[in-house]
């Protein structure tokens, strides 16, 4: 090394403190700096920092002044590899967390094999959960909204009127002809029929917003506008379609789907807005617990209507139920994917338009017809198809989750 040697002043390190005893400098990792005489002036050669760079440590002398020079070798085998290595770690459990969306469909399948192997399983999560575990998921996608984007989906009447559409129109369309088909092609009892029919009669699913949300977020508020419309006129429409197609007036407590409405939709997503508008730290730090919450939460309500009629299912009939109602719900998907496509193929969010609609005509509220059956049907077959509805419609939406949301990465 050459002869030139320069001065500058060394500051406080940034990871570890580092003492200076007895004229020595105590490094972890086995790091030790030659003992340096006292002096009023710190000579390195020049020509040495420029090799070491970002490698050198700053450390600070605040009483007094050292001098001497350091090897470059030693310097440079310092590194904070403990605070990295913990950085990563912290990394990737939220991470985890916040992609635990994705297994998802995985997850809905295992609660159906688990419900139709050992019933036990989900049959303690009765009708009475359902309410709460459906609110639980509206205040998952309030927390991850804002007052905004609702009215920035106010904005869109014709994107929320091609929803109801197909909710209300294009669907029950659908389960009429598969209500045909089952009794006079395959001879199925006709309340079993009358069961297909009432499944395409009932308003949007709650689930139907949560499946936005995972793949078009931004949406999510345009979603919960369109379920929450369809679920305020059910009260007249469920009945006029179900007298209409069924042949049979159905009646429905509107006080119980005023209460209904409320405690499922109106209630969780305000709260979730008011949480994440006073308290947004408390909103960062429950953001990466609800995503694992919220897929055991859809498990317990795909497994439990199973569960529940599980000796009916499982009836020499069942299986022709499934693959009918598997066919009424995935021409339903692929209506609504191509109606909304034709209507607004000129909107700069087409794709994310067709994810949206298709869902909303796809996915229903199984649970209400599978509560309507019960109350309002003596035949306990009418209820079979619902219970089946349940189950087929959320695996099915959710690999639509699971594709749609890997063809945007």
């Amino acid at each position: 090394m050459g002869s030139t040697t320069g001065q500058f002043f060394i500051q406080r390190p940034r990871f570890n403190r580092v003492f200076l005893q007895n004229n020595n400098f105590h490094l972890p990792k086995r790091v030790q700096f030659p003992v340096l005489p006292q002096s009023s002036n710190f000579h390195v050669p020049v020509s040495s920092i420029s090799q070491w760079g970002s490698s050198f440590l700053e450390c600070i002398c605040a009483s007094e002044s050292v001098s001497g020079s350091f090897e470059r070798e030693t310097v440079q085998e310092y590194l904070p590899e403990p605070i990295q290595m913990v950085e990563t770690k912290e990394a990737t459990i939220a991470d985890v967390l916040k992609q635990s969306d994705s297994f998802l469909p995985h997850v809905v399948l295992a609660s159906t094999i688990l419900a139709l192997v050992y019933p036990p399983s989900f049959s303690w999560f009765t009708s009475r959960y359902y309410a709460p575990a459906l609110g639980f998921l509206m205040f998952a996608v309030g927390v991850n909204s804002s007052e905004k984007d609702f009215i920035e989906a106010f904005k869109r009447p014709d994107a929320i009127l091609a929803g109801y559409v197909g909710q209300y129109v294009v669907k029950p369309l659908l389960g009429y002809i598969v209500g045909i088909i089952a009794v006079t092609l395959f001879g199925l009892p006709t309340p079993l029929g009358a069961g297909i029919m009432l499944v395409s009669c009932v308003s949007g699913a709650q689930l139907s917003t949560y499946a936005t949300f995972l793949t078009d977020p931004p949406l999510a508020p345009l979603s919960i506008v369109m379920t929450s419309l369809s679920t305020a006129t059910a009260f007249f429409v469920t009945p006029m379609l179900s007298l209409l197609l069924i042949g049979k007036r159905l009646p429905v407590d509107v006080v119980g789907m005023v209460s209904s409405i409320l405690q499922i939709v109106i209630a969780p997503i305000t709260a979730g807005l008011l949480l994440n508008r006073l308290f947004p730290r408390l909103c960062n730090a429950m953001r990466p617990f609800l995503p694992p919450l919220s897929v055991l939460d859809t498990a317990c309500c795909v497994g439990a209507p199973l569960a529940i009629n599980i000796n009916s299912v499982l009836s020499p009939f069942g299986l022709t139920v499934s693959l009918l109602i598997a066919v009424f719900h995935l021409s339903a998907f692929i209506a609504g994917y191509f109606h909304s496509g034709s209507v607004f193929h000129n909107a700069p969010d087409v794709k994310a338009l067709q994810r949206i609609l298709s869902f909303e005509t796809g996915m229903q509220s199984s649970l209400l017809a599978l509560a309507l059956a019960n109350r309002f049907f003596q035949d306990p077959l009418v209820s079979v198809p619902p219970a089946i509805s349940t189950v087929i419609m959320s695996l099915m939406g959710f690999a639509l989750v699971m594709l749609w949301a890997k063809k945007k990465e």
